[in-house]
């Protein structure tokens, strides 16, 4: 048998404060209008008692759940073994926790999933959603967009009819990948290719349009299609190889499509970077330093990415309870890339 230990309650906090029960309250749940010591006598209490607040009964008083919706718009076995997702959530968890708020994740492994997660914001059990890896067909931003809560996208979403407004953090893939070519060109390389990520997703398009800013109506079959993936960087290279066996450069669309490359050039006697030099993008240090050779790559910073998501959306919330003004902020917010130069060009 074990005994319960019953909780403290908020009229004992009242109490040993020598406050109100509706003062306590206030203090509690974050509301205005109290004097300074008061507050400090019931902070005093809570901390002595070990008080812990009812989220249900908070939550009528804030409006709030203290809760966020992380929603990537990939299948669990991505997620969990692409590095970029670990750091964009690592960067969104310190910002959450920094405000003691929750961090509630949901993956979309197929359509069905889609009707789920929307089913689940629409039911109140968040205060926003932060959304990423979103595809162009997606119906994910309609579906949240129905659920009627305040969303923050990673990457720049793939609509522009202005029907559907947006608040956005991405980097400047395009900017990135011309820096990343014409470093290439620098190093006098005149048969470049670019394995791109999946075309279904505009940082993959924002990717393949800087490299044509770049080389301009380059040789068609020095483009190939990938998907982000070490495998896809593998196959695209065998592709690029048997079409064009004298490509002396390759700007990777991110560092484990470069990480795919690499293997197969080293399988097939080519020396990087003497015959052939390889780009990435993103500097994934467990992916760019451990290539061999250590992979020259552009950097996003994708912790800073997800901290920046979560900040605007914490924002939005803290003005639509009040706690802020109601002065508006930036729809999209884009970060600057660098290159970052090591052994493979």
């Amino acid at each position: 048998m074990t005994e319960t230990v019953s909780r403290p309650t908020l009229e004992a906090v009242a109490a040993r404060a020598g406050v109100s029960r509706a003062t306590a309250s206030r203090v509690v749940n974050g509301g205005d209008g109290v004097r300074e010591p008061l507050v400090e006598r019931v902070r005093r209490a809570v901390e002595e008692l070990g008080y812990v607040p009812n989220q249900a009964a908070r939550s009528l008083v804030t409006r709030r759940h203290d809760a966020v919706a992380v929603v990537i718009a990939e299948p669990e076995t991505r997620v969990f073994a692409d590095p970029f997702f670990a750091l964009q959530l690592r960067g969104i968890s310190k910002e959450l926790t920094a405000h003691d708020s929750q961090l509630v994740l949901l993956l979309t492994e197929g359509r069905d999933d889609h009707t789920r997660v929307g089913r689940y914001l629409a039911g109140g059990h968040v205060d926003g959603a932060l959304v990423f890896s979103l595809h162009l067909d997606d119906p994910l931003p309609e579906l949240i967009h129905g659920a009627g809560v305040p969303t923050v996208f990673g990457g720049r979403p793939g609509w522009g009819d202005g029907a559907r407004p947006a608040v956005y953090v991405d980097s400047d893939n395009r900017g990135g990948a011309r820096e990343a070519v014409r470093h290439l060109v620098g190093l006098g390389r005149t048969r470049i290719a670019h394995i791109t990520g999946a075309l279904d997703q505009t940082s993959a398009v924002d990717r393949l349009d800087g490299f044509r800013d770049v080389m301009g109506e380059a040789d068609p079959r020095l483009v190939v299609e990938g998907d982000f993936t070490p495998a896809g960087g593998e196959r695209a290279m065998r592709e690029l190889l048997e079409r064009c066996p004298d490509v002396d450069a390759v700007f990777a669309a991110n560092d484990l499509t470069a990480s795919g490359a690499l293997r197969v050039l080293r399988e097939r006697g080519r020396r990087v970077p003497d015959d052939v030099a390889v780009i990435g993008f993103d500097d994934m240090l467990p992916v760019a330093e451990q290539t061999d050779p250590p992979l020259t790559t552009v950097r996003q910073d994708i912790e800073e990415m997800g901290r920046l998501m979560a900040r605007l959306l914490l924002r939005d919330l803290d003005r639509r309870t009040g706690k802020q003004g109601l002065d508006g902020g930036p729809a999209g917010v884009v970060l600057a890339t660098t290159l970052v130069r090591r052994a493979s060009a």
